[in-house]
């Protein structure tokens, strides 16, 4: 016995292996195309070299690793015994005695060893791959774009020039109709520069640009040194048949210092951040403490605010004869607009003082937030190995359906949801709504019970993921019904007794008719009934037992108008126009709770006025059936 179960271990882990290793393949490169279509300014137009473009794909590849990993545990699982259950692999397993727990026993393994392979990923790999390809980053965006000068429009690629290019040859790399607008330190000193046709090029070690122009004009603004280099004098004006003009253009690629990514968490392993935090606490403390020396010395400077009775020498100065009104308004105008400017100059350095005061404790607020954030971030994605291996592989034990068709449907609004709540905790954590335990925990809160739930009910064989199950709960909650789809016998064993169900149709006409007249079905249904003190419907249930049985026996004919009239017959609903639930407490629930009470009280209405109507279809096919049989010539 236990040779058949290392055996079957070995099976299933087989088959999950293959399939995780696609379902990774195939989320790493999702992930990394969602992430390219964001960042696809960042390197469109730059020139980059093979080598960095390398690099960057590298540095995203091994950011995506432990993201991919729960998403593909999830895929693979639910894929590998979507599989077992389609092939009835799954069932044999369960008949040999096997529990499914005990089939998932390798795959539990395996999945707590991916979740440490993740959590040790995102500790050591992972932010050294996220420092470098910030890094990367940072430099793409700081580097100046390749010279792709479009035609008719002004092009302000160059640094400190416009350039506008009528038309250009492609072949030759000429350029026709350029007009130039050239600014080094103001629009005083503007250089305008007129030429029928040039050319760009980049010099050798790519530091600047060769403007080499042919049968043009320059006009530029002079400035007269008298006036301290601010006053503009008329403008020079010189006419060329050829020239050339070189302008500062770094066309090289050069890394950013990575000190200015000292405060970028996700670069950072468990041991940094715990260090680091220290560190910015310890700094964060000592700025705050000089903010407050500095507001203390501000506000307490004046003696008489700087003694313990301050207080009472500020109401006693309230109360003394000392007018600031009376003593403003003996101050000259001119006297009072230098006071009303000091005062308004003090209150808003001070303001801005505050604010930008503010503005740094926040900052520094949520840096260190970020910290924490990055630090519980790799417990969370190690955790959501194992929530997704117990949400695939019980979900692809109940639908038992394989292949890439409703499983990556399920696996898609699986993580979508998971998403969406991670985003929305990470998020409300990152502003500081929430506490950063909070934002990592509603994700995992929300799924961990569905995980319990799916495998608890997968143990037990439910068919709660049956979709016939719930198409026939909803026909049953919406008063849906099918309709009856009686066919002529190809063989018949007994025929149908026509004079017994004569007898027992009219009896029917006449149950319905008294029925009728002492039920008013269209009144609408008394609440304290329903919901309270129901009774059940012995009539109806009666009615519809004859009726079934007359159905079932005159089914047996070869007459086919009698085929035809009985598919006319309506399917009775013997219970729904009494109460919502055969429980009396969950009719009490419903009751209490107003909207879903308010639901099942129309409903119910609903089913009483559908009953009616079934009624008269029945005595009126009845009628038809009992006419057809007394008018039938005998043979």
């Amino acid at each position: 016995m236990n040779l058949r179960i290392k055996k079957l271990d070995i099976f299933i882990l087989k088959q999950f292996a293959v399939l995780f290793l696609g379902a990774l393949f195939i989320c790493q490169f999702v992930l990394m195309m969602q992430f390219l279509w964001r960042q696809l300014n960042d390197l469109i137009g730059k020139g980059l070299s093979l080598d960095v473009i390398a690099h960057f794909f590298w540095y995203i590849a091994l950011m995506f690793v432990p993201m991919a990993l729960p998403l593909a545990i999830l895929l693979s699982s639910l894929i590998t015994f979507g599989n077992l259950g389609e092939s009835s692999e799954l069932t044999a397993i369960k008949a040999a005695g096997i529990s499914l727990m005990q089939s998932f026993r390798s795959l539990i393994v395996v999945t707590v060893l991916i979740a440490g392979v993740s959590f040790y990923f995102q500790n050591n790999i992972g932010p050294m791959a996220n420092m470098k390809f910030a890094q990367l980053l940072l430099s793409m965006k700081q580097k100046s774009p390749e010279l792709e000068i479009p035609e008719g429009i002004f092009y302000d690629g160059i640094p400190n020039c416009n350039i506008y290019v009528q038309k250009k040859n492609l072949k030759t790399g000429k350029l026709y109709g350029i007009m130039i607008y050239r600014m080094t330190q103001s629009y005083e000193d503007a250089a305008i520069i007129l030429a029928d046709s040039g050319m760009i090029q980049s010099t050798a070690e790519k530091k600047h640009l060769l403007l080499s122009l042919w049968s043009g004009e320059w006009f530029e603004n002079m400035q007269d040194d008298q006036f301290g280099g601010t006053a503009a004098v008329p403008y020079r004006r010189e006419s060329f048949i050829s020239k050339q003009i070189y302008i500062d253009f770094d066309n090289g690629f050069n890394l950013t210092d990575m000190s200015a990514l000292s405060n970028n968490a996700r670069g950072k392993s468990l041991a940094q951040i715990r260090s680091d935090v220290d560190s910015l606490n310890e700094t964060y403390d000592s700025i705050g403490r000089a903010f407050y020396g500095e507001a203390k010395q501000f506000y307490f400077t004046t003696p008489a605010l700087s003694k313990p009775d301050s207080i009472k020498e500020v109401r006693q100065a309230e109360h003394s004869k000392l007018d600031f009104d009376q003593a403003y308004a003996k101050l000259t105008p001119d006297q009072k607009a230098n006071v009303m400017s000091m005062a308004l100059g003090n209150v808003q350095r001070m303001s801005s003082d505050l604010d930008f005061k503010a503005m740094m404790a926040h900052d520094n607020e949520r840096i260190i937030r970020n910290h924490y954030l990055e630090a519980e971030n790799k417990f969370a994605l190690a955790l959501q190995c194992i929530i997704f291996f117990f949400i695939g592989a019980p979900l692809g034990a109940i639908i038992r359906k394989g292949g890439l068709g409703l499983p990556v449907i399920i696996s898609v609004l699986v993580y979508i949801i998971f998403y969406i709540l991670d985003n929305t905790g990470y998020t409300m954590a990152r502003q500081g709504s929430w506490n950063v335990w909070i934002g990592h925990a509603l994700a995992p809160a929300v799924l961990t019970p569905l995980a319990i739930f799916i495998t608890y009910k997968a143990c037990n064989d439910s068919v709660v993921f049956n979709a016939d199950g719930w198409i026939a709960f909803f026909r049953k909650a919406f008063g849906l019904r099918l309709k009856r789809s009686i066919q002529g016998k190809e063989v018949i064993i007994e025929e149908p007794h026509y004079a017994e169900d004569k007898e027992t149709l009219l009896k029917i006409n006449h149950k319905v008719t008294a029925y009728s007249r002492r039920h008013n079905l269209k009144s609408p249904p008394n609440v304290i009934k329903v919901f309270f003190k129901y009774q059940e419907d012995h009539e109806i249930e009666e009615i519809n037992e004859e009726l079934e049985a007359t159905i079932k026996d005159l089914a047996n004919t070869r007459d086919t108008v009698v085929l035809s009239l009985l598919n006319h017959y309506p399917v009775l609903a013997v219970k729904a126009h009494t109460r919502p639930f055969d429980r009396r407490w969950l009719n009490i629930v419903s009751a209490i709770i107003v909207p879903v009470g308010m639901f099942f009280y129309f409903r119910m209405w609903r089913f009483r006025l559908r009953l009616l109507r079934d009624l008269r279809v029945i005595k009126y096919t009845n009628t038809q059936l009992i006419n057809h049989k007394e008018h039938e010539p005998h043979s």
